[in-house]
């Protein structure tokens, strides 16, 4: 663990899902009878934040919130045991609880109980402490009084490190040390509504800078759900940071995890512009891997902190969609060193075959030991981002081993796809894709095209 702690200050919730199935109406109104109903607690706002920013890297993370001392308190206590060193506001009030009453992936009811504002004792010398000595401080407010309280504010304008404020539309105004605020599009036109009209760019823009000038912060980026994340530090151009395409996923708890990762990155020494692109991906790959309702799933943080991790984001969000529906899901693989119209025939042909398409990429380490010390010509990280681009492709997994057989038993597909002189023999993969039922098969191949050959070519002109 790194010396200095992320310390995350907030509203701590417990969030929980009641999950079943539906399959008719009561005969009063027309609202789904939900049967077979699984209970499923998390920790959630500003203790959500936390334990996502601890599993995301090594440093230890620190929660300073309001806890009272009810049953909802102690489950909290609970499921932040093991995960983050909670240094506890005393409070009354109740601890705040959000029900959603969900069938399959989809959310029909929120029940919510707990005051709406919590009643705060004075904060903990401990706590003040760790907020000013802190690597990055993230705070998470939900709107329960916490940020609004002098003594926290006191602290919190002491704070040594960079400060990252993801707001609430009920919650006070940043800290004028902030580094970076992260309102969502609605609660910066909310706020901004006067300094622009519409959903483009440019009034995203300028809302923005009015909360710039109106919060005295250094930076407000606004994020924009699947269109990533405008950053504007209040003149000139702002920066528009795209998200990796997701398909499917649950985006409850994007937010956390965008402001969780952007104070991670601050901590670890990163610009202000290098923390809100990392913080896109990690919270595009966060969505794909299911979102808050996947946080207890070994590591949140999934590839982040491995080589060519980039590309491995939301693999596994896609192929739960497609069987849940009971699709099909297909997959191929190779290096992909520059792409060519054969890669793409046979992408394109693969495609075909099910309803979606996951592309397994040899690692550069991996290509080197198969091709010689003078291959990749392109990286990892590179190779995947052009194949994310195809419209017929739907994830990218990178591998490190020689053959693709431990990846394929990871993703388990119903279809492996591999283009080329396989025609009358047995791929190599085929063993591996019978122990779950799998079928390999072989395409046509656009004759002429290798990177090969397209590498001998350049070396003659």
């Amino acid at each position: 663990m790194s010396a200095r702690p992320l310390v995350v200050v907030g509203d701590a919730l417990l969030d929980v899902d009641l999950v079943g199935s539906a399959s008719r109406l009561t005969p009063d109104a027309p609202v789904p009878v939900v049967e077979d109903i699984e209970r499923r607690e998390r920790p959630g706002g500003a203790a959500l934040a936390a334990v996502i920013a601890a599993a995301a890297g090594s440093r230890e993370v620190v929660l300073v919130a309001p806890i009272d001392s009810d049953d909802g308190a102690a489950r909290l206590r609970e499921l932040l045991a093991g995960r983050v060193r909670l240094i506890a506001i005393p409070a009354g009030g109740g601890t705040a609880v959000k029900q959603r009453v969900r069938v399959g992936d989809h959310s029909v009811a929120r029940l919510d109980s707990g005051a709406p504002v919590a009643t705060l004792g004075p904060l903990p010398a401990e706590a003040a402490e760790a907020i000013r000595d802190a690597a990055a401080v993230l705070v998470a407010d939900y709107g329960r009084g916490t940020t609004a309280a002098a003594d926290v504010r006191e602290a919190l304008g002491a704070a040594r490190g960079p400060v990252v404020w993801d707001p609430h539309p009920r919650g006070a105004d940043p800290v004028p040390n902030a580094r970076l605020v992260t309102p969502n599009g609605a609660e910066a036109a909310r706020v901004a509504a006067d300094a622009a009209t519409g959903n483009g760019l440019a009034a995203v823009g300028a809302r923005a800078e009015a909360l710039i000038r109106l919060w005295g912060v250094g930076a407000v980026a606004v994020t924009l759900g699947s269109r990533g994340a405008l950053l504007s530090y209040g003149s000139g151009a702002p920066m528009v940071v795209p998200a990796v395409a997701v398909t499917g996923g649950d985006p409850c708890g994007a937010g956390d995890s965008f402001a969780a990762a952007a104070a991670l990155a601050l901590a670890d020494g990163a610009v202000t512009g290098e923390a809100v692109a990392a913080a896109v991906a990690f919270a595009s790959a966060f969505v794909a891997r299911g979102g808050a309702t996947a946080w207890d799933a070994g590591d949140a943080a999934g590839a982040a902190g491995r080589p060519d991790a980039v590309a491995d984001t939301g693999a596994e969000g896609v192929i739960a969609q497609v069987r849940a529906s009971g699709g099909t899901v297909v997959a191929t693989g190779g290096c992909f060193d520059l792409l060519h119209p054969g890669h793409v025939a046979t992408l394109r042909a693969a495609r075909g075959l099910g309803d979606c398409l996951v592309v397994c990429i040899n690692s550069d380490a991996s290509v080197r030991r198969l091709k010689g010390p003078s291959r990749p010509l392109v990286t990892a990280g590179d190779r995947a981002r052009v194949l994310e681009a195809l419209e017929f492709v739907d994830a990218v997994v990178v591998f490190d081993e020689d053959t693709p057989a431990e990846v394929l038993d990871r993703l388990r597909p119903d279809v492996w796809a591999k283009g080329g002189d396989y025609a009358g023999a047995d791929l190599p993969e085929a063993e591996v894709l019978r122990t779950w039922g799998g079928q390999a098969v072989v395409l046509p191949y656009l004759d002429g095209h290798s990177t090969t050959a397209l590498v001998e070519r350049s070396r003659v002109w």
